[in-house]
């Protein structure tokens, strides 16, 4: 089967392309580098292209024609969607009408797109379920639900089948240590804290101690990002069987604060580093867990990695090793 996953180069995507090259698909990766790095594309070939390039685009697909997509090809950082909108909703919003257009062109049938639990905005209940309100609280939100949108109004009239996954905090790195998260400004805590731990960021700031939870921080799902990506294989294989289009939570069920992430990347670190604490960061809810049940139920996604010690470990490694090799 020919895959064609958009931000392969990036973090997540580059562990779906060895995923996905590891099982025997015919994978392409098209992504413009702006995150990501060709040496993380392990398997097939890189086509270096951005999605706002219709007529690039098109010439990829019309080539290659994929029988499916994976599409995570996106602006990902909350607080640089709040100081700047409008790339968001540019790069997030019309590189997917490309894409859907590209998709339309090249006869390609199924389409996993990654969204994203930011949807939620300040959530009514917690866990939450894929048919609770979504009110986004920032314009990163924003642009994937127009997004979501689009796919599915898209859906109606063409005939493509679409899984929409709504990621919850994704970290942790290939457990083989052969890719893991690079970042050139890090937001995600987990990555920052094992920044910190290895010295190379002298201090971790805590955006916000007066948070409606126990102890006053953000509270956050967890998820592996090698268990992420499976859940893309499942529901790919969901959609070749049949399944109908659908949308589906991708996390543990199980929250953290960041105080107690913070706690726990010390016991794995063996470092005790500098933690300072700040005022809240706009645009970040209090807190974001998911009710995973439909994924397990209907995808039969059966995570291996829910474990923080393990995420936090992988990702501590990845990073040791990736000083060395700079």
């Amino acid at each position: 089967m020919r895959i064609l996953v958009t931000g392969g180069a990036g973090y997540i995507g580059s562990h779906m392309v060895k995923l996905l090259g590891e099982r025997g698909y015919e994978v392409l990766t098209v992504d413009n580098l702006s995150e990501g790095n060709p040496w993380a594309v392990l398997y097939g070939d890189l086509r270096v292209v951005d999605l706002l390039n219709y007529k690039a685009l098109e010439e990829v697909f019309l080539e290659f024609k994929p029988e499916a997509v994976i599409h995570f090809a996106a602006k990902v950082k909350v607080p640089e969607s709040v100081r700047k909108p409008l790339l968001y909703y540019e790069n997030n919003f019309v590189g997917t009408l490309n894409l859907l257009q590209a998709m339309q062109r090249a006869g390609t049938k199924y389409l996993v797109f990654s969204s994203t639990a930011a949807l939620y905005g300040i959530p009514q209940r917690i866990p939450v379920k894929e048919e609770d309100p979504t009110e986004p609280i920032n314009p990163y939100g924003w642009s994937k639900l127009f997004a979501e949108r689009a796919i599915r109004d898209f859906s109606s009239v063409s005939g493509i089948s679409y899984a929409i996954l709504r990621y919850f905090n994704v970290a942790g790195a290939d457990p083989e240590g052969k890719i893991g998260q690079v970042s050139k400004e890090p937001t995600h805590l987990i990555l920052r804290a094992v920044k910190v731990a290895t010295g190379q960021i002298p201090y971790l700031e805590v955006f916000g101690t007066d948070y409606p939870t126990p102890d006053g921080t953000c509270i956050r799902d967890f998820v592996h990002v090698v268990d992420l990506c499976q859940a893309h294989i499942s529901a790919l294989d969901y959609l070749q069987k049949g399944g109908k289009s659908d949308i589906f939570n991708i996390g543990y069920g199980r929250g953290y604060s960041v105080l107690e992430v913070i706690q726990r990347v010390k016991e794995v670190s063996g470092v005790d580093f500098k933690v300072v604490y700040a005022n809240r960061r706009e645009g970040d809810p209090p807190a974001l867990v998911a009710d995973n049940t439909k994924a397990k139920e209907v995808l039969k996604w059966q995570p291996k990695y829910d474990d923080l010690s393990f995420i936090i470990e992988t990702a501590l490694n990845w990073e040791k090793s990736y000083i060395h090799c700079q």
